[in-house]
């Protein structure tokens, strides 16, 4: 595999003769980002450094979607001054987010998050599984903590004909509902997992399992990343350089030393 990959893909010469690859990554998102450290700023590090350059991670707080943190990460810049990264982390590869943005390349999926479930083994004993009605009925008595304007807030709120509202407990973070479930004034989350499990830690005593319900149509999604749409040469080496690194084991390393279950995608 090492003799196949060149030793420095191609890339722009604009880049090439800067000799750093700028990769954005978001600010407070652990496991994967945050103070330049985490699970994606590691996989832009290892991808950067395959390419001969060197590595510049730069923060970014998130906007209200994902479509004004590609203008102002991507392909305009930010109203406050802060320039284009040459490529974004965490961009969710969906067909109709790219279509929507024609002015980003999106691609290069290097994980498949998921919808978990972190429950308290002694208030709720069993997994959850089936239809909504079936296996969210257990909300009726006991509480749940989403972030706020999430997918796991949108579902549960229209669960059952709204039956649920007065349990779902919202918060700022998926680690605020954490540290809820932890003293026990909820009794589970509904969240991505790659969240609750660096929240909880590995020795949590609570159990985090995948989630499917029968009426929610999405409950996982590729995370990849996003350049420039004219940027054709870049994206071709940073795919080049990430299957190599996904082939290798160097992602699930990552994955691995940030104690994260890593889902290739």
């Amino acid at each position: 595999m090492a003799a196949a990959l060149p030793a420095v893909a191609e890339v722009p010469e604009s880049v090439r003769q800067r000799g750093r690859l700028r990769i954005a990554v978001y600010n407070n998102f652990l496991p994967y980002s945050s103070e330049g450290k985490g699970i994606d700023a590691d996989i832009g590090r290892a991808i950067a450094e395959k390419l001969g350059l060197l590595p510049e991670v730069v923060g970014f707080n998130a906007d209200e979607d994902m479509n004004d943190d590609l203008r102002n990460m991507v392909w305009k810049g930010h109203y406050l001054g802060t320039q284009p990264a040459d490529v974004m982390m965490h961009v969710p590869v969906d067909q109709h987010l790219a279509k929507t943005n024609d002015k980003v390349r999106i691609f290069g999926p290097y994980h498949r998050e998921t919808l978990a479930l972190a429950r308290n083994p002694e208030r709720i004993p069993n997994a959850l599984s089936g239809s909504a009605v079936v296996a969210l009925e257990v909300f009726t008595r006991e509480k749940v903590g989403v972030e706020i304007a999430t997918l796991p807030d949108a579902f549960l709120l229209s669960a059952m004909n709204g039956r649920l509202r007065e349990n779902v407990v919202h918060f700022k973070t998926v680690a605020e509902a954490a540290k809820a479930l932890e003293d026990g004034s909820i009794s589970a989350v509904l969240a991505s997992r790659g969240e609750l499990e660096a929240a909880l830690g590995k020795q949590s005593k609570f159990v985090v399992e995948d989630q499917k319900f029968a009426e929610l149509k999405v409950d996982s999604w590729p995370v990849g990343m996003a350049v420039k749409a004219e940027e054709m040469e870049l994206a071709q080496a940073i795919a080049e350089v990430l299957a190599h690194l996904k082939q290798d084991g160097t992602v699930a390393a990552i994955f691995k030393r940030h104690g994260i279950t890593y889902s290739p995608a």
